[in-house]
């Protein structure tokens, strides 16, 4: 009898350990996302632009979606465009401000797709911290962009500046 009773006990401490190792190692593995989606300079500034190098988590997978782009009138899905944050896409830009409104275009033709539209979803991008260390995020409002038909670049435009990211990969 005294051998279950210490088996049991043996048993409920061994169980409360390995309850209290296993929570402990649910940390989140989720990175900030400001090391997901940045905009990072490159040492390219001229007088009317800064180039920078734009990284972002976008788009969502095609048995998830319906079609999510009308082409040809027909509502189709595109590979990582769009909401969700199933692919990393980069591109290197050149961005134009202007007091709080600013606008990019691309510089790789490219970097982002090969199609002649792009399906960019809202999203924040971590610029730098300013000199009081705050945070400095730049801001691209969901919008579909075409090619310009001369020199084959995107523009995005309506981009704003701010001190915490506005928009989540959504």
């Amino acid at each position: 009898m005294k051998f279950l009773h210490v088996f049991f006990k043996s048993m409920s401490i061994i169980m409360i350990v390995s309850c209290i190792g296993i929570s402990c190692q649910k940390e989140s593995t989720n990175r900030p996302l400001r090391e997901t989606n940045y905009a990072k300079a490159v040492n390219k500034e001229s007088k009317t632009s800064q180039n920078y190098i734009i990284v972002s988590d976008m788009g969502h997978e095609a048995s998830s979606c319906d079609g999510c782009i009308i082409i040809n009138g027909k509502l189709v899905h595109c590979d990582c465009q769009g909401y969700g944050n199933a692919c990393r896409v980069s591109s290197n830009v050149s961005l134009y401000s202007s007091g709080n409104s600013a606008y990019i275009v691309t510089t790789d033709t490219f970097g982002l797709t090969n199609e002649d539209f792009f399906n960019m979803p809202s999203r924040s991008l971590f610029v730098e911290y300013d000199e009081k260390n705050n945070e400095v995020w730049l801001n691209i409002p969901a919008q579909l962009v075409f090619r310009d038909s001369t020199t084959r670049q995107f523009t995005f435009t309506n981009l704003f500046y701010s001190n915490s990211a506005y928009y989540t990969n959504n």
